[in-house]
């Protein structure tokens, strides 16, 4: 059986999997969910300032918490969406031996001293800094986001990936492009990136960036598979 550890977007949660996680479990797999500290829509209002460093400590610690295969197999599967693959980045690269396969879903596609700002667009960068106003250090939803989205801390779209390059030792990679964005995506570059790297494999759906949306039972296709 697979481990999948499932990574949302900024201002998201573990919820955002929703769609997909019942037929993983269903299918007797262990499914982890992750909702990165600061974005849990019952919790409080975070008061620290959260960075990148801690949410991909967080999930590495969540994915240490399930026992790997007696026999040393890979057995992870890593899903990131949007921001998530930052934090999958830097998880495969300390856990890289235990991971069987990255799968980016329209998703930042980080190298060492990438932040989300330097490897997203202008339009990006203006809803961190508008998103922002309100508070200094949290980057508000857009108005069409989910009821459920919070604030996302500010910091882990400004800090940079720490990467020794470990996480491409997992043999099996996969990045997903969202074709039906209303203009240029955010992620325009992450998309060329991943065309120009023979260890990706590369797949345009057309659909929006919300995945979940339209698009689950190809994301569940694409994972289960794996």
């Amino acid at each position: 059986m697979t481990t999948y550890l499932l990574v949302p977007g900024a201002c998201h949660g573990g919820w955002w999997y929703d769609p997909v996680v019942p037929a993983l479990k269903e299918a007797g797999h262990t499914v982890i969910a992750l909702t990165p500290v600061g974005l849990d829509p019952d919790a409080n209002p975070p008061q620290q300032v959260i960075t990148l460093d801690d949410h991909v400590h967080q999930a590495i610690q969540a994915l240490r918490a399930v026992p790997p295969e007696a026999d040393g197999r890979r057995d992870a599967v890593l899903v990131g969406h949007s921001y998530g693959g930052s934090i999958i980045s830097g998880v495969a690269d300390v856990e890289c031996d235990r991971i069987r396969a990255l799968v980016y879903l329209d998703a930042l596609l980080p190298e060492n001293g990438d932040s989300s700002w330097s490897m997203t667009n202008d339009e990006e960068h203006a809803w961190y800094v508008d998103g922002s106003a309100r508070t200094g250090v949290f980057v508000d939803p857009l108005p069409f986001f989910d009821k459920r989205a919070r604030p996302h801390p500010l910091a882990t779209l400004m800090q940079a990936s720490k990467l020794t390059g470990a996480w491409r030792r997992v043999p099996v990679k996969h990045y997903v492009e969202a074709t039906d964005w209303p203009g240029e995506s955010p992620l325009a570059a992450m998309t060329a990136k991943a065309r120009a790297d023979e260890q990706i494999t590369v797949h345009a759906w057309d659909t929006t960036h919300n995945f979940m949306h339209k698009a689950a039972e190809l994301v569940l296709k694409l994972i289960i598979d794996l």
